[in-house]
């Protein structure tokens, strides 16, 4: 059977006037005029068949049956907030599931989540690291951090950061007689690879460094377990700007030479468009972008800093 329900308008006039005991203050409070108020209360009374207010001496007094129904009324209005107001709180806080690859959650994202809960203790960020692609569409995903060229059909994408490939290595080898000094001198140390050596080939050839044999070295399937060997000084890692950042604004990585090579892929802020305006959404990509622009700016303060480029040898 169909709900009989009058329209919201009269209703919220209705609740408004009896609460005020005026059609002038209810008119004030729904920024209408007091005539709209008083048209919207007869409206109901119609509908309704009996009276809700009776007009005595220029005052408003509310009827017994009007007095039964305001009860109803403000009741079902509160419900209504209260349900408004937990399914808004689900948009701004809740479980936020976010995708990015075991590199990045190991490198860059795990070692802030304590800055991102200080400032939004709401949101129950969850954290799935997988090389895999996911579909939004069909998996429980709300966010993800993926590398690549932002070709992301049909989805919402902001690029988090921009890259470059350098070697870094442990503050540790850049000391003693036999300490690495400029770029040629590489071919005395350890080079760590990621996946194969092609990394490392290309950027040779790119800075213009010869004498160095890129064929040694072990290789390693991730790029942050080179850049943890690098940090314990068994070797120089060619490392993308993004996973090493925590551990060159930390010290324990250093670049030894500013000779760098762009990288053709960066990282990338991917959602549903359906959902990139909700809150969380919002407040999450916020404090990523945040995140890496004050790397940057660190980052920039550390090359300046430090000493003078080294010549190239060719």
């Amino acid at each position: 059977m169909p709900r009989r329900l009058p329209p919201l308008n009269a209703l919220k006039a209705f609740e408004a006037a009896a609460r005020h005991e005026s059609f002038t203050r209810a008119a004030e409070e729904l920024c209408v005029t007091q005539g709209a108020v008083s048209h919207q209360v007869k409206a109901l009374e119609a509908e309704l068949g009996l009276r809700l207010f009776n007009r005595e001496r220029q005052r408003l007094v509310i009827t017994e049956a009007g007095r039964a129904y305001l009860i109803v009324i403000r009741d079902a209005f509160d419900r209504i907030g209260e349900g408004t107001e937990r399914l808004l709180q689900r948009q701004r806080g809740g479980a936020l599931t976010v995708t990015t690859s075991p590199n990045f959650a190991a490198k860059w994202l795990v070692h802030r989540l304590g800055r991102f809960a200080e400032v939004h203790p709401e949101i129950d960020l969850r954290i799935s690291a997988t090389p895999q692609h996911v579909d939004f569409s069909r998996e429980d995903i709300d966010l993800g951090i993926r590398h690549g060229d932002g070709t992301a059909p049909g989805l919402h994408v902001i690029r988090l950061c921009t890259e470059e490939l350098f070697p870094v290595c442990s503050p540790k080898l850049l000391d003693g007689r036999n300490r690495l000094r400029m770029p040629s001198d590489l071919g005395r140390f350890t080079l760590l690879h990621v996946s194969e050596r092609q990394g490392w080939r290309q950027w040779l050839d790119f800075t213009g460094v010869q004498g160095v044999d890129p064929s040694r070295g072990p290789i390693l399937n991730h790029a942050s377990m080179a850049i943890d060997a690098a940090v314990d000084g068994q070797g120089i890692a060619l490392a993308r700007t993004a996973l090493a950042a925590w551990d060159l604004i930390g010290g324990r990585l250093v670049r030894p030479f500013d000779a760098a090579m762009p990288a053709s892929y960066a990282y990338w802020i991917v959602c549903s468009k359906a959902v990139a305006k909700l809150p969380k959404i919002v407040a999450f990509s916020d404090w990523l972008l945040a995140e890496a622009a004050e790397d940057l700016r660190r980052l920039n303060r550390l090359k300046s800093k430090s000493r003078p480029p080294a010549r190239v040898a060719r």
